[in-house]
């Protein structure tokens, strides 16, 4: 399905999408849960790391030994599921440099069941190969909307977005180098996001197709309707997302985290027709492996095929 969508191409600072579906479920025709790739300011920064990142971040020229920060948004298994194995495969790659691992109160949790689960394996490598520990390797700290982050010439900022029932689900806005960068992460509509990502060159939202629940929640066959609400509660139409980037001035608005992805009868004509009713600026409608650079104030705006959809 051939069409037209506006595309940035300027510049070294970008995000690459690593993987743009909503929900853990995979299943043929359907793309890969959420990761991104920010490189801001000489910076690498890891966003999420769902099923298949470490391969994704491998197909970008990433040599996992050279990781250095990760985020994770918020503990919903399509975001973090793939943390410990990408961890683990970079140390086995060569990883001998401490990375800092930013993410919600209980992330530790996580990563502390994770070395115990790999407990054998990890105390076989240090022995037999020679290599460091793991764990002294991996710095896990807490995310809040409190404190921005300095990494290096980038400042992250964390906003509490609304992805109920989760209380510490986060946008992050980056701001450094040549660009400015705001990342929904998972939200229902939020007027206050405008504000947070107010100006910056490029929002990457999240983006749900109401028409498409019922059939989402009919293919994923072994839950209720309190699937179904959930998904209506805890993320944004993709109007909303078109109004959204509107009152905030974005340079350049990009979806992703698809709801539903990969289920006939729903098409990338869906979203951009929905998105349109409100936002008529520049739209990428995004796709595993997608690169798309930051617009500089002197930008011209291009129009490419996305012959892949």
């Amino acid at each position: 399905m051939g069409m037209t969508v506006d595309a940035i191409t300027v510049g070294g600072d970008h995000i690459v999408l690593l993987g743009v579906k909503g929900g853990p479920a995979i299943r043929p025709g359907s793309q890969m849960p959420t990761a991104q790739l920010v490189v801001l300011g000489g910076q690498r920064i890891v966003v999420d790391a769902g099923l298949g990142v470490t391969r994704a971040l491998c197909d970008q020229g990433v040599h996992l030994a050279t990781l250095q920060t990760i985020v994770i948004t918020h503990l919903h298994s399509d975001h973090y599921l793939e943390l410990g194995p990408l961890l683990h495969t970079a140390w086995t790659a060569g990883l001998k440099t401490q990375v800092t691992v930013y993410g919600p109160a209980g992330l530790g949790r996580y990563w502390q069941a994770f070395l115990d689960a790999m407990r054998d394996d990890i105390a076989l490598r240090i022995m037999d190969e020679g290599r460091v520990d793991l764990a002294s390797l991996v710095q896990i700290r807490v995310l809040d909307a409190a404190h921005d982050v300095d990494l290096g010439d980038v400042c992250m900022r964390a906003m509490r977005n609304d992805h109920p029932p989760l209380v510490d689900s986060f946008a992050l806005r980056f701001d450094g180098g040549g660009g400015t960068l705001c990342l929904s992460g998972d939200t229902a509509y939020l007027p206050a996001l405008a504000e947070f990502a107010r100006g910056v060159d490029l929002l990457v939202h999240e983006a749900l197709l109401p028409s498409g629940v019922d059939a989402l929640v009919a293919a994923t066959g072994n839950g209720d309707d309190r699937l179904r609400q959930h998904l209506l509660r805890s993320h944004t139409a993709a109007d909303d997302v078109g109004r959204i980037a509107q009152d905030a001035g974005v340079g350049c608005l990009a979806l992703t985290h698809f709801v539903p992805d990969g289920l006939a009868g729903f098409t990338d004509d869906d979203f951009i027709a929905l998105t349109r009713k409100t936002w008529g600026g520049p739209l990428i409608i995004g796709k595993d492996g997608m690169r798309i650079d930051l617009k500089r104030p002197n930008t011209t705006l291009s129009e490419q095929e996305n012959g892949g959809a």
